[in-house]
C-alpha cells in the first residue's frame, strides 16, 4: 500500500516536529538553585564562615563568583567560589560584624548559559575576631594625671630659602661677567688707540 505524496510529506514534517520539541525540551530548561546555606531570611547567631547555593545540576567553575555584602556595603567574600558537585560554596573573612547580609551569586549552568540570584540572611551577634569599638589614637589619661597635648605640626611649606640663595648667587656671579667683560672691552679698544696714533705721528715727522 503506498502512502499519497501529501500524506507522506505531511507525516514526515509531524515527525520531525515531535523529535525537535524532544530534543529543545530539556536544553531550554537552564540550572537552577534548589537552596541556600543559610537559607534566604534566615537568622543566624554570628555571621557563617561559608556561605553556600546548591543547585539542581552541577554548574561550570569558570566565571563563578559570589559577594557576600554587609549593611555597609563591605564584601566579606575571602577567596573564590568553591564547586564541589552541584554545592557552589563562598568562605567569609574572619571578624564580620552583626546585621544584615546580602548574597549575590553568579554562575554558569551545565548548558553553558549563566545564572545568576540573591539571597539574605541577618546575624545576630558579630563573628569572632569583629571589632566591636573603634581604637582610640591617644591614650586615656590616668586619674588625677594631666596629659600632654601634643602640638599639631605645621602644614604650611618652609619657605625655599635655599633657592633665594641659589638666585642671589647667580645673580653676583653674572654682575661679575658683566663687569670683567667691560674692562676687556675699555682694555682693548684703548690698545687699538694706540696702535693707530703711531703711525701718523711717524708721518707727520716725515713730512715736517
Amino acid at each position: 500500500m503506498r502512502f499519497p505524496r501529501q500524506l507522506l510529506s505531511a507525516f514526515l514534517g509531524a515527525l520531525a516536529l515531535v523529535a525537535m520539541l524532544l530534543t529543545a525540551g530539556p536544553a531550554s530548561a537552564h540550572d537552577a538553585a534548589e537552596s541556600s546555606s543559610p537559607a534566604d531570611g534566615a537568622t543566624v547567631a554570628t555571621a557563617p564562615a561559608t556561605v553556600s547555593i546548591t543547585f539542581n545540576n552541577t554548574p561550570l567553575g569558570l566565571g563563578s563568583q559570589v559577594k557576600v555584602t554587609d549593611a555597609a556595603g563591605t564584601d566579606w567574600a575571602d577567596g573564590p567560589v568553591q564547586i564541589v558537585d552541584n554545592v557552589a560554596s563562598q568562605k567569609l573573612r574572619e571578624g564580620a560584624p552583626a546585621g544584615k547580609y546580602t548574597v549575590v551569586w553568579r554562575v554558569v549552568s551545565s548548558d553553558s548559559h549563566p545564572i545568576e540570584g540573591t539571597f539574605a540572611f541577618t546575624a545576630t551577634a558579630a563573628a569572632a575576631g569583629a571589632t566591636s569599638a573603634p581604637v582610640q589614637t591617644l591614650g586615656t589619661p590616668q586619674p588625677g594625671a594631666t596629659q600632654a597635648t601634643e602640638t599639631a605640626p605645621d602644614s604650611s611649606e618652609p619657605f625655599p630659602w635655599s633657592i633665594v640663595v641659589f638666585a642671589a648667587v647667580a645673580l653676583g656671579l653674572l654682575v661679575t661677567l658683566g663687569v670683567l667683560a667691560r674692562r676687556r672691552l675699555g682694555v682693548g679698544d684703548g690698545d687699538n688707540d694706540g696702535a693707530a696714533q703711531t703711525p701718523m705721528d711717524g708721518r707727520g715727522r716725515t713730512e715736517g
